[in-house]
């Protein structure tokens, strides 16, 4: 194979995560002419679709057109955030290779110090989760949570430049992924200890036509097994369940001595249902 054509959303985080998976390629097969392809989704149009509202549009609403590149052959691989990867892929696709987990936590960028306990009472924090807005409501029953759209840089913005909101919570390997420079001079960020993340969260995914056995050799040597282990417990919990990327479900694996463990729980509105710790 002379050339790779990575598909990609093209968010500023989605192209970010794409050249790191595109870098790490290239170091693993010289010569390997890379290129990308930025196709829109249905949740880069669709702005107006609240995210924790489950309905018609709720799975693959960040991957079905990626999917779809993928199979009519136009993409050789399609790179993802595995948070919002549907954990039942169309027939003929396969995750080819999942990257080591950057951090899985959540972060709350203020216009407060001290975190979500330094938040004034009866604050606003704006999300698009509902897992999160369900964790923070048992932290903080008094907080008032909103919902937000828009990319990761958009989503920062908003809440320095609206003096109705306080707050907002983002995962921390986007923070990362991004640079520093990205939260803006006014906010404040500190990482949500208590917060269970989303099945997946932290991890990126590289899908490919399961036939295409050349594309599967050649991901194959930027893929991370250990990762690939506790990122597929907690899937393969959340498909039990039955639920969407967007079901109220927190989840951490982690391999220790030798063992995986696994700690989740489904946080709904009236509390939390400890589901495996």
């Amino acid at each position: 194979m002379k050339t790779l054509i990575l598909g990609t959303r093209g968010s500023d985080l989605a192209l970010v995560q794409t050249r790191d998976v595109a870098a790490r390629l290239g170091r693993a097969h010289p010569g390997l002419v890379l290129e990308e392809k930025i196709i829109k989704t249905t949740g880069d149009k669709r702005l107006d679709v609240s995210l924790s509202a489950p309905g018609s549009l709720e799975k693959g609403l960040f991957t079905k057109e990626l999917e779809e590149a993928l199979l009519g052959g136009s993409v050789h691989a399609a790179v993802h955030s595995l948070k919002d990867l549907p954990t039942e892929q169309p027939p003929g696709l396969i995750v080819g290779a999942i990257l080591e987990r950057a951090d899985l936590s959540d972060t709350l960028a203020s216009k407060h110090a001290g975190g979500w306990q330094g938040l004034p009472p009866e604050a606003t924090v704006a999300t698009s989760s509902l897992r999160r807005k369900n964790q923070l409501l048992l932290l903080r029953p008094d907080l008032k949570v909103v919902e937000i759209r828009g990319n990761v840089p958009t989503r920062l913005r908003k809440i320095l430049d609206d003096p109705a909101l306080d707050a907002l919570v983002v995962a921390s390997a986007a923070l990362a992924r991004l640079g520093g420079d990205i939260v803006p001079e006014g906010l404040q960020t500190t990482t949500i200890e208590e917060m269970l993340p989303a099945p997946g969260q932290g991890a990126v995914a590289v899908e490919c036509r399961e036939d295409d056995k050349e594309t599967r050799a050649v991901l194959a040597a930027i893929h991370h097994e250990p990762t690939a282990l506790c990122v597929r417990a907690e899937r393969e919990l959340l498909h039990k369940l039955g639920g969407g990327c967007h079901m109220p479900l927190g989840a951490r694996a982690v391999i220790e001595d030798g063992k995986l463990r696994l700690l989740a729980g489904l946080f709904e509105a009236d509390g939390i249902r400890w589901l495996s710790r």
